[in-house]
């Protein structure tokens, strides 16, 4: 099998095992909010080189080594969120380690739709039910 299927099997079985406790992290956390919505905005991408499948460690073995096999512009993250280095740092480690944030550019798909809610309401917007046609 190749490393890029197994990257990608390895994402997709992460995406399909999502908590939903995770969005209770963003609530009320403004950084977390710019940094994970900046991260959508980030163009992420699959080393052209895998490093060597992890050997034991389970789940959180093959999630870092997902991240250890995805690059990503940090200087990017820095403009787009107005964080410090450090703080960047800090915050992604967060999302990371809670599942928040994927390697491939995408976020956790609750999290996603607790963001579009809160911009709903926002511009006091009503979401549109999916098949509903517009007028």
């Amino acid at each position: 099998m190749s490393g890029y299927m197994t990257y990608a099997q390895k994402l997709a079985a992460f995406k399909s095992h999502e908590s939903p406790e995770a969005v209770l992290l963003l609530v009320d956390a403004p950084e977390l909010i710019r940094t994970t919505v900046a991260w959508t905005n980030t163009t992420a991408t699959i080393r052209t080189k895998l490093t060597k499948y992890p050997r034991a460690g389970g789940s959180n073995a093959w999630w870092d080594w997902l991240w250890e096999n995805t690059e990503y512009s940090r200087q990017q993250l820095v403009q787009k969120t107005g964080l410090s280095e450090y703080l960047l740092d800090r915050r992604l480690r967060m999302l990371i380690e809670n599942r928040i944030i994927y390697p491939d550019g995408t976020i956790h798909s609750l999290v996603q739709r607790y963001l579009r809610e809160r911009v709903l309401k926002l511009f006091h917007l009503k979401p549109q039910r999916a098949g509903a046609k517009k007028a």
